[in-house]
């Protein structure tokens, strides 16, 4: 964590990169330390050109892609915005508080960001009420860590919904003519774009004014397929092999074991399978290849259901995904909505918070979908941002005499053998 600090600068913010910035001045995220980096150059750079290196963030997939690094370059001035605002109200607060502060806060946003505008879309509005529900408090015998089926197959739903092409759009919301569109594999490991053609803004708009690929039997003929990018490996990779391969790495069970898991009926026949695939030929093919509906894996056949309505995936993804959710949140005793997180007015504010207002605030992007999760025609579904809603952070405001924040854990017992000061909601300092 403190490589991505700013602790030279005694602000409480994240670390920016000191080479480059944006014409407008926004920041980008800084390079990583060992260089030269293996990322991609521009193959027309001038020699002795500075070179742009692979960014560094919190997630060291962070250079996958274009759309990667700028939703890592939001966050970051997101961060830093909030930092600046809460330095501003309360003076008197140490550069480690306000860094703390800021980043419960931000943890807070992408909480609700997720489970209240993200994953309803994504498994159903009737499924998150059947898995997800309303949110009843803290509960201490929920495990909240990701499962495997989770994390090596269901949220991988996603592979099979990038679009080939990457669009950078200006401010129209119309192809950018100085920048063409790109295959996906040309934005792999490539930061330079970014810095040396028009900052974050055009992806930006791109993400948010391009549909998502719907699901389809010919979902993985991309670039994703026979042209990933690894860095430290020669070959291009295949995307749909890997999460084949992982999930048999993983020991996971079948496709209808947890079907079965799920409450569904097993598949018995090409007919049950051509039921729930939608597709009779695909159902063939895939029986074909598998011998047997026990030996199909399962991040396969829930990549081939047919989608619940008003969601972007089958039953039993919707399943998985609404079960590790709920578990996610009702076993963290610092989600945003537990008793003690937050005060009840910092919680009204919160709960104005949106993906759209974050662009607003950190970009030049002046016209947003209202929602930026669902896509919308510009003009007539696109909103000014002085219409989008923000969060007051003056209900952070401490006065001097009331001290720092209230610490949400206590020091341990001094005879425990890892002795932990905790401080705030996140951080933990050897004592």
């Amino acid at each position: 964590m403190y490589t991505l600090r700013d602790i030279d600068g005694l602000s409480g913010k994240l670390a920016v990169n000191q080479l480059f910035r944006e014409a407008n001045g926004r920041a980008y995220l800084p390079f990583i330390k060992s260089l030269p980096s293996k990322c991609l150059q521009d193959p027309h750079a001038d020699s002795g050109e500075w070179r742009v290196e692979c960014f560094n963030a919190g997630d060291t997939r962070v250079n996958e892609g274009m759309p990667l690094i700028t939703l890592h370059t939001l966050w970051l001035r997101e961060h830093n915005r909030i930092a600046d605002a809460l330095k501003r109200i309360n003076h008197h607060w140490s550069p480690e508080i306000i860094f703390q502060e800021t980043r419960k806060i931000v943890g807070a946003l992408h909480q609700i960001i997720t489970l209240r505008d993200y994953v309803p879309k994504i498994i159903g509005e009737e499924a998150f009420e059947h898995y997800v529900g309303p949110y009843q408090g803290y509960n201490p015998t929920a495990n909240p860590s990701a499962s495997n089926v989770f994390a090596t197959a269901a949220f991988r739903f996603g592979h099979g919904t990038v679009t080939p092409i990457l669009r950078r759009l200006n401010e129209h919301y119309q192809e950018d003519l100085r920048f063409p569109p790109l295959r996906l594999h040309d934005t792999f490991f490539s930061p330079w774009r970014l810095v040396k053609e028009g900052g974050i803004d055009p992806t930006l708009r791109g993400i948010i004014g391009t549909a998502a690929t719907s699901v389809s039997p010919n979902m993985l003929m991309t670039d994703e397929t026979g042209r990933l990018v690894v860095l430290n490996i020669d070959q291009h990779m295949d995307l749909a092999s890997l999460n084949l391969q992982r999930g048999r790495d993983h020991a996971l069970p079948g496709y209808n074991d947890w079907r079965a898991f799920c409450g569904l009926t097993r598949i018995k026949t090409v007919d049950d399978l051509t039921e729930v695939v939608g597709n009779h030929n695909v159902a063939e093919q895939i029986l074909r290849v598998y011998k047997h509906p026990d030996n199909i894996d399962v991040w396969l056949g829930g990549l081939v259901e047919k989608l619940l309505p008003g969601s972007r995936t089958g039953p039993l993804f919707a399943c998985l995904i609404g079960h590790q959710m709920k578990l996610v949140r009702d076993g963290d005793r610092f989600w945003w909505e537990a008793e003690g997180v937050f005060t009840q007015q910092q919680k009204a504010e919160l709960a104005k918070s949106s993906l759209s207002r974050i662009i607003c605030d950190n970009t030049d992007i002046g016209e947003v979908n209202s929602d930026s999760f669902r896509y919308g025609a510009y003009p007539s579904d696109y909103v000014s941002c002085n219409s989008i809603p923000g969060i007051n952070l003056e209900v952070w405001r401490v006065e001097r005499s009331e001290g720092a924040p209230r610490p949400l854990l206590k020091k341990k017992n001094k005879t425990n053998k890892n002795k932990f000061l905790c401080i705030l909601s996140f951080h933990c300092t050897l004592t």
